[in-house]
């Protein structure tokens, strides 16, 4: 097997480059000979390029970011999948290694099959165009995608090194982050190519409006540094969680993302997108005020979360906490305080910060009331939804910083229950502003060094090198 040494971050990943090109390639074209009727003469196999650092000097009592470093000496390694993709990200991550510890980098092929489906950045369609002998053939010819490969055990904390084995050198496998791109693709509509380092998530299609006129804007606006605004490709209605992308040219920019209604939905998008290593992402929504000094229109700004969606419960326990992170907490207090014209000391007549309850039954007033209002009572809820626990429970299992903002729409236990013309006056008017202060909000996130906005609170025991 021949490994290649590198002591420059980014001739380690143009060698990555070039080994995941030949490879890939060569899946390519032996499908294509196979669909035009060439037999090949054995099962075809390809392999995903291998990374591997070998760390012999650490040193902590200096290290003060989240990443960018080895805790213990040894061999770290991993498998990778678009470089070209990921080369940006690959050459931070090394360059961050070499000045903890002034290591070099090894690059070869693993022993991770590449599956034909992978080998295509938009994918492979297998049953289309093959004939019903070809496809009884082809799993022996070539590799399928194999479940096993693209498990979040990294992830959960779920998986332990065994003593001399090299560890792992990030979160994610190959597969599993070509399965996240793949189903990004098929969800969004858009080329992962356009997806920026800062998210908002929204569930409303008056924020996607909203935004693509202020994205357009922006692009029109010669000192703005947005460069283009990508939309989803043919029908975005037929998308069933569309993405769009006020784009710069160092990728910094916001990648606006309508998941729809529901914490699956929230789970499910936020599963993908954080194979990308987004610098951060913010739940913008709506919610229920459940408190009587609130008014519609307010803002709620979550510090806490009651997790009662339950999408996440085998992958995060509901004992782990899921802390407010300061870095989001001050940026989007600044953004609300810009925005809305007001001094610091005067956002509480506007926002309250308090702990959001997200649950998984939109029709819970229909049932008696007094078990649930019990609990948000107990809990200190200030607000109800049905996203926002689970984008936030994501981002700390993902180790993506994360935050929330939502404004009220209704107080059902107030007796303000959203109706449809008040609900359509109401977005009308509070979304250009809530929108802007999102936008605010990652501006303010992008100017901070990555140590900063990174948190160590995300941290795990043993934590991989990579962020």
């Amino acid at each position: 097997m021949a490994i290649e040494v590198h002591a420059d971050p980014q001739k380690a990943v143009l060698a990555l480059e070039r080994l995941y090109e030949a490879e890939s390639g060569r899946l390519r074209s032996a499908f294509d000979d196979f669909a035009r009727g060439q037999l090949p003469d054995g099962r075809v196999r390809a392999f995903y390029p291998l990374l591997r650092v070998k760390i012999e000097n650490v040193q902590l009592s200096r290290v003060t970011q989240s990443y960018g470093f080895c805790e213990q000496p040894g061999s770290y390694e991993a498998s990778v999948t678009r470089p070209d993709l990921f080369e940006r990200y690959l050459v931070e991550q090394l360059d961050k290694l070499r000045c903890s510890h002034g290591c070099s980098f090894e690059t070869l092929l693993s022993d991770v099959a590449m599956p034909v489906h992978f080998a295509f950045p938009n994918g492979l369609h297998v049953e289309r165009g093959l004939t019903s002998g070809q496809l009884e053939v082809f799993a022996e010819l070539f590799d399928a995608p194999d479940l096993a490969t693209m498990d979040d055990q990294q992830v959960n904390g779920e998986r332990e090194t065994p003593g001399g084995q090299p560890k792992p050198l990030s979160l994610f496998s190959a597969p599993r982050i070509d399965y996240s791109l793949h189903r990004l693709l098929h969800y969004t509509g858009t080329d992962c190519r356009h997806f920026q380092k800062f998210v908002l998530f929204t569930n409303y299609q008056f924020y996607v409006d909203g935004f693509r006129e202020l994205a357009k804007t922006l692009v029109a606006d010669a000192a703005s540094d947005y460069i283009d605004f990508v939309e989803p490709e043919g029908d975005a209605r037929a998308r069933q969680m569309p993405a769009y992308h006020l784009k710069r040219e160092d990728g910094e920019g916001v990648t606006l993302i309508n998941i729809g209604v529901g914490p699956s939905n929230a789970k499910t998008m936020t599963d993908h997108v954080a194979v990308l290593r987004p610098s951060a992402w913010i739940m913008l929504g709506h919610c229920a005020g459940l408190r009587h000094t609130q008014r519609l229109g307010d803002y709620v700004l979550a510090h806490g979360y009651v997790r009662d969606d339950h999408v996440l419960d085998a992958d995060l326990p509901l004992w782990v906490p899921i802390p407010a992170l300061a870095e989001i907490q001050v940026s989007l207090e600044r953004a609300v305080s810009e925005t809305a014209g007001l001094e610091p000391h005067e956002i509480k007549r506007v926002m309250r910060t308090g702990t959001i309850a997200s649950i998984d039954n939109r029709n819970w007033e229909l049932r008696d009331q007094s078990e649930p209002v019990r609990r948000f009572s107990q809990s200190r809820a200030i607000a109800l939804d049905m996203e926002s626990a689970t984008v936030a429970a994501n981002g700390f299992r993902f180790r993506v910083p994360y935050g929330t903002l939502l404004v009220i729409s209704d107080r059902p236990l107030h007796r303000e229950l959203k109706l449809p013309g008040m609900a359509s006056e109401f977005y009308q008017t509070q979304v250009e502003r809530h929108l802007a202060i999102g936008l605010r909000t990652m501006e303010i996130l992008r100017e901070l060094p990555n140590e900063r906005l990174h948190s160590r609170k995300l941290r795990s025991f043993n934590e991989v090198p990579f962020q």
